[in-house]
């Protein structure tokens, strides 16, 4: 029952309801998008206010990579575990290559965990504009919040398959070496240079869509290039100073030396480092040119 009361209007018990005051023009807020022009840096404080869209785009991501998957999460365990499997068949007990003192399934599960971390993020990454054509061209937000979440994605994983490493660890009954608390920075090393290359595919998949095509096969082959299944001594010392121009040399190799000890890998770390901080900063100022035609050619 509706009673008109004057300019006020009762509901049910008859308590009257306040008039809406007037919204005046100018106290609304009034944003205009407009396309960058020129070389422009990452707006942080843009960045800062999208937070939590990243976490529901990684939470998206996680969720719809094992949504109606049979064993779920355990596919992160078991595929790393498997290919140690079949590594250590094909190349420990057929091809005869020796790690030393280190089980060679430790050895080669070390170098699987950051480099498969490394391909599934980048060929993410490198895909995730296209995967989101409908959500770009509909909302305005940071567009580098897409490919930063399937990297953070990627990254959820490989903190998930590191429990199988832990578990093989115990198994061999490897204690952890003390360089463990330099672990840490070798993860925001290989965080940092995955990202960086994600931007620049990311950017040059929209206007290339051969890109996506072309990039499992170079990272297959970046793999054997990386000593991921093979002790980086055995190489001859020409080809070893060459290895250290290998960004991901410098990630499995910090990895091993983290949780194994040795002799640290200073030159290839400090050559992850540079390649990190180039691929960056470049990938950012690359990304945010080619950002003003997403909407356009995606």
């Amino acid at each position: 029952m509706m009673e008109k009361q004057g300019a006020r209007s009762t509901i049910g018990t008859g308590a009257p309801l306040a008039e809406p005051s007037p919204i005046l023009p100018n106290t609304l807020p009034i944003i205009d998008i407009v396309a960058t022009s020129g070389w422009k840096g990452v707006n942080l404080s843009d960045l800062w206010a999208y937070r939590e869209l990243l976490y529901i785009l990684v939470w998206r991501d996680l969720k719809v990579r094992y949504r109606q998957t049979l064993f779920g999460v355990i596919w992160v365990m078991g595929q790393p575990l498997l290919t140690m499997l079949m590594f250590t068949l094909v190349f420990n007990r057929i091809a005869r290559i020796d790690a030393g003192e280190i089980p060679y399934t430790v050895f080669v599960l070390t170098g699987l965990l950051p480099w498969g971390f490394f391909s599934a993020s980048v060929q993410s990454a490198a895909n995730s504009l296209i995967g989101n054509a409908n959500l770009i061209t509909k909302v305005y937000f940071p567009r580098l919040l897409i490919p930063s979440a399937s990297v953070t994605a990627g990254l959820v994983d490989f903190l998930v398959a590191g429990l199988v490493l832990a578990g093989m660890l115990a198994w061999n009954r490897i204690s952890p070496s003390p360089t463990l608390v330099f672990l840490p920075l070798v993860i925001l090393l290989a965080v940092g240079l995955t990202l960086g290359l994600g931007l620049w595919l990311a950017a040059l998949n929209v206007k290339y869509r051969d890109v996506r095509i072309i990039i499992p096969f170079v990272l297959q082959v970046w793999m054997y290039a990386t000593p991921v299944v093979y002790p980086l001594h055995l190489l001859p010392d020409p080809f070893r100073s060459l290895a250290a121009l290998n960004p991901m040399v410098g990630v499995v190799e910090g990895f091993r030396w983290c949780l194994l000890g040795g002799e640290p890998p200073m030159l290839a770390l400090a050559s992850t480092l540079v390649f990190a901080l180039v691929l960056v900063s470049g990938g950012m100022l690359f990304f945010r040119r080619m950002e003003r035609t997403f909407v356009d050619v995606i």
